[in-house]
């Protein structure tokens, strides 16, 4: 399994009236999470696009337990636990300093050539990268 965390502080205009962190944000905390964990491994989304692979998001799931409050320091947990083949899935964990889960969700994205459209097999080197974590 690969595994790499990020951490990221709550910005005041990202909570609501109630002083919580809005849900909706959690989307863009995973991605934030997600990208720089594939940079971590070599991969950046510039220069897959710029090989002419997309990756969007196909399915999105995220189960809510505690809220994240204005100025928050959260640690992203991010996992790889299957290779990828069209497909790669992401699973997160969100805690704050206290180490209390916030949340835990998962993103699935497929590879598309980015002139035809279609579904394509992912990176070869990604694949090869995420051998080493993943048995």
């Amino acid at each position: 399994m690969y595994k790499y965390d990020v951490k990221l502080r709550v910005r005041y205009s990202e909570t609501d009236r109630m002083g919580y962190c809005y849900y909706g944000n959690y989307a863009h905390y995973f991605e934030v999470a997600r990208v720089e964990a594939l940079r971590n491994l070599g991969f950046t989304y510039k220069k897959m696009e710029d090989d002419g692979i997309i990756l969007p998001v196909i399915d999105f799931q995220i189960k809510y337990l505690l809220p994240a409050y204005y100025d928050d320091l959260l640690t992203i947990c991010t996992k790889i636990k299957e290779l990828p083949t069209v497909k790669i899935k992401f699973d997160y964990e969100i805690y704050n300093e206290q180490k209390e889960k916030l949340n835990f969700g998962t993103t699935s994205l497929v590879f598309i050539d980015k002139n035809t459209r279609k579904p394509m097999k992912g990176p070869d080197k990604l694949i090869e990268q995420l051998k080493e974590y993943i048995k």
